[in-house]
């Protein structure tokens, strides 16, 4: 078949490794100009092992596990309560995003076809085939197309539903960037929660660099389409009169040229398929950052996606892909909502 993945992250390119591995022609289209290498690391839980073993790629991730070890927790003034396990954060393996990125990449670039800088415009959809218009010009048909393209997947929004429907805000909203490591954490973090705000430092791959960031509740994800001055205007809001570590925190934000901004939200539609379209990872059925969960979705998705239409053609494969699938998502996205409470609905009075 020839196929069409939106989205270059980790459940659009395992899912194209897959899917060639049977015999199929697989185009990406990627919004981004370039890979993306947003975001400082992602996990790996129980059977997500199981899929880097069989892309052949588990050795090599290994090799750059950040070795994390435990969280403290904090209170107002810095003194330590409580500690978390390293598995809290870190799974059972951690390693740099860009890592994994950069390897799943290197696996499948000779024999998928990458458009870069590139996204889908309008997808149409006939019995026997789906046409769809990129932002390149091109006009091309194929025999299935999937969404694996995020939170604000364009796919999902021209074939489901709109963000409005499918989109549901956990109540907090964060900023995210690095700075010097002015604590000299070594491979752990510091969780501090006060009020409606939650700071989270830690420690990884650099023992220069400290990864910081800082969550708050808000009641929309608008934010995020906001510009980065507002972004930071709002964190800002957020953390005002705080003392600690926050007015540097703040400062150093400001000057960061790695700064990130996202919401956390769960990804809810009824069905992940339409058709010869179908939905994965966080387009589909994100449980929310907070959660841990997303690259090991991601993954399992792909996996059972791609096993699936190599017995059965659509629609029986995308339905068994979903039964297979759910219950473990919705498991998934119950512990996200707990673990939004924990940043976001943490109070210290």
């Amino acid at each position: 078949m020839n196929v069409l993945i939106s989205g270059a992250g980790v459940a659009g390119t395992t899912l194209a490794e897959f899917l060639t591995r049977s015999g199929h022609r697989v185009t990406i289209a990627e919004r981004a100009p370039a890979l993306r290498h947003t975001g400082y690391a992602v996990d790996f839980r129980g059977a997500a092992f199981d899929v880097l073993s069989e892309l052949g790629i588990l050795d090599a991730v290994r090799e750059h596990d950040t070795k994390m070890t435990g969280t403290a927790i904090v209170d107002r003034d810095g003194v330590q309560t409580a500690e978390l396990p390293a598995e809290a954060f870190a799974g059972e393996l951690e390693v740099p995003k860009r890592v994994l990125n950069e390897l799943l990449y290197a696996l499948t670039a000779d024999h998928v076809e990458y458009r870069f800088d590139t996204s889908i415009t309008s997808l149409a959809q006939t019995e026997d085939a789906v046409t769809a218009h990129l932002t390149d010009g091109s006009a091309e048909t194929y025999d299935l197309v999937f969404g694996a393209d995020g939170v604000y997947s364009k796919v999902r929004q021209l074939a489901f539903a709109p963000h409005s429907e499918a989109l549901h805000h956990l109540g907090l909203s964060g900023a995210g960037f690095t700075m010097p490591n002015f604590l000299g954490l070594d491979h752990s973090g510091l969780l501090r929660t006060v009020n409606d705000t939650a700071a989270y430092l830690f420690n990884s791959a650099d023992p220069d660099r400290l990864t910081v960031s800082l969550s708050f509740g808000t009641p929309t994800g608008d934010l995020d389409r906001l510009p980065r001055a507002a972004q930071e205007a709002a964190t800002r809001t957020a953390f005002a009169g705080d003392t600690w570590h926050i007015p540097r925190l703040l400062e150093a934000m400001s000057a960061a040229s790695d700064f990130y901004f996202s919401s956390s939200a769960q990804v809810q539609v009824d069905q992940w398929s339409t058709g010869r379209i179908a939905l994965l990872g966080d387009a589909g059925y994100c449980a929310a950052p907070a959660a841990g969960m997303g690259t090991s979705q991601a993954l399992l998705g792909a996996r059972s996606l791609a096993r699936h239409l190599s017995v059965a053609e659509y629609p029986d494969a995308f339905a068994k892909y979903e039964a297979e699938l759910r219950p473990y998502v919705t498991e998934n996205q119950a512990n996200g909502r707990a673990a939004a409470e924990m940043f976001g609905g943490a109070r210290e009075e």
